[in-house]
């Protein structure tokens, strides 16, 4: 086990930021970690991290009690947080150089590692530039750099999409999905819900201070009682038979936006045909129809009841 937590708590005065946290990551996965903002993720990495003390519970990484000196566990550890943290005063090189060196002293090893953390997130154009100079994107993938030169074998990556360009976004997941190939197990938070759906084999979804389900991607769907979304453009539709379609066996929900009726039903294999009969013989006009599986968001809404990206 790469990862095992144990009855964590942890409390600020009165308030209890994790109650009782179970958390298990497994060599080689990509773990993703979810949660509405206050559900305790950041807290959870720290205490992991063996930042911040806790009241009470237990840690392990590769099996070994984590502690604050544990540094022969924190040589296999790359962290990554969502706030940048280079130094200014350094190019690129010289940072990357600087951070690989807390864990790797030899000067030879050390610049072919650094030279290969600059190639794997493609910054070999800007070696020399400092970071005021970077966009927001390339900053991202500087941190990075600094982050995993040193080879470690778990990577705890906190929001390191936030604020940057389709283009570096593509350019981070890719390379989170290559290190997760060469070996890496990786944790990895995010408050975009398709990222995770993309590139984590394991999900856990924490609030109030603990986790309320886990899975893969496939179980957490199978957790919650929605099936597909159902899209129809439809044409000269009487606003009464909204509240028939509404009384449809297997139908949840059932709204009007402009002519597009968008219509969310239980899990089953005959739900659209039976929709679309009933508008026919309704004699309503359709146009294109679309019908989706529930998606990861769908799940977090149904179980936590919060818009993730909002809070």
């Amino acid at each position: 086990m790469v990862i095992k937590v144990n009855n964590l708590v942890k409390r600020y005065g009165d308030l209890i930021a994790l109650d009782h946290l179970n958390l298990e990551v497994k060599e080689g996965e990509v773990f993703g970690l979810l949660g509405p903002n206050g559900s305790g993720k950041t807290t959870a990495i720290n205490c992991i991290l063996s930042l911040l003390k806790y009241d009470k519970g237990t840690i392990e990484i590769y099996d070994k009690p984590m502690t604050p000196d544990s540094y022969d566990i924190k040589r296999n550890i790359g962290i990554i947080m969502q706030n940048v943290a280079v130094f200014d005063e350094l190019t690129v090189i010289e940072n990357i150089d600087y951070f690989c060196g807390l864990y790797i002293k030899n000067k030879n090893e050390r610049k072919a590692l650094v030279e290969e953390a600059i190639d794997f997130v493609a910054l070999n154009d800007f070696k020399k530039f400092y970071p005021k100079k970077l966009s927001g994107g390339l900053l991202r993938r500087l941190n990075i750099a600094c982050g995993i030169a040193h080879k470690p074998k778990l990577i705890i990556l906190d929001e390191p999409t936030v604020a940057v360009d389709p283009q570096s976004r593509n350019n981070i997941l890719e390379g989170i999905q290559k290190l997760n190939k060469a070996g890496a197990t990786i944790v990895y938070t995010s408050h975009y819900m398709e990222e995770v759906e993309q590139i984590c084999t394991q999900i856990a979804i924490m609030d109030k201070g603990k986790v309320i389900a886990s899975g893969t991607n496939d179980e957490l769907k199978g957790m919650i009682n929605s099936g597909e979304k159902i899209t129809i453009e439809i044409f000269k539709f009487d606003n009464s038979i909204l509240e028939n379609i509404k009384n449809l066996p297997h139908i949840i929900s059932a709204d009007l936006n402009n002519n597009l009726l968008i219509v969310k039903s239980t899990r089953g294999k005959n739900n659209l045909i039976a929709l679309l009969d009933y508008l026919k013989s309704k004699n309503i006009t359709i146009g294109k129809v679309y019908s989706e599986p529930p998606t990861l968001n769908d799940v977090f809404l149904e179980i936590t009841g919060k818009e993730l990206r909002d809070l």
